[in-house]
């Protein structure tokens, strides 16, 4: 069964913007924020939690999971392509954020990562491979001030 060309992005940072990072398993070096495929019948919020659930053992119920209401499309690397339908060129990623009080020990899922570390945001940004991970980081002292003057 094909991939849906539909994902998640989330950020897990803490409140101080130390961001979680893991290394992919099929790619060593290759850093990232929580991401993955939509499957049928889930919405965008299933998606992200059962991602961060599946690849952290973070219970995101526990904590404060927010749409960033940001979408990022763009071309699926060559060397990913086979996972999704023979004409699908294009993904289209929606961005999440989930913010915990402190650092907190997670629970890698081994076929999908081979190690994980929390960073200050500048160093995130500049370790994960995606320009739209990157971008999605720079982008979190405006995402947490906004939520603590609205809160």
């Amino acid at each position: 069964m094909y991939k849906t060309p539909v994902s998640v992005l989330v950020v897990i940072h803490t409140v101080d913007l130390q961001v979680l990072l893991l290394e992919r398993a099929d790619h060593p070096g290759f850093w990232q924020s929580v991401t993955g495929s939509q499957d049928p019948g889930e919405t965008l919020l299933q998606t992200a939690m059962r991602e961060v659930s599946e690849e952290t053992g973070l219970s995101p119920t526990s904590y404060v999971l927010t749409n960033w209401q940001i979408e990022n499309c763009y071309e699926i690397y060559q060397e990913w392509r086979w996972r999704y339908g023979p004409d699908v060129r294009f993904n289209t990623e929606h961005v999440f954020g989930l913010c915990l009080p402190d650092i907190t020990p997670i629970m890698i899922s081994a076929r999908e990562h081979l190690n994980y570390i929390w960073l200050p945001w500048q160093q995130a940004a500049e370790k994960v491979f995606s320009s739209s991970n990157a971008e999605a980081i720079l982008n979190l002292p405006a995402r947490v001030e906004f939520v603590q003057n609205n809160s």
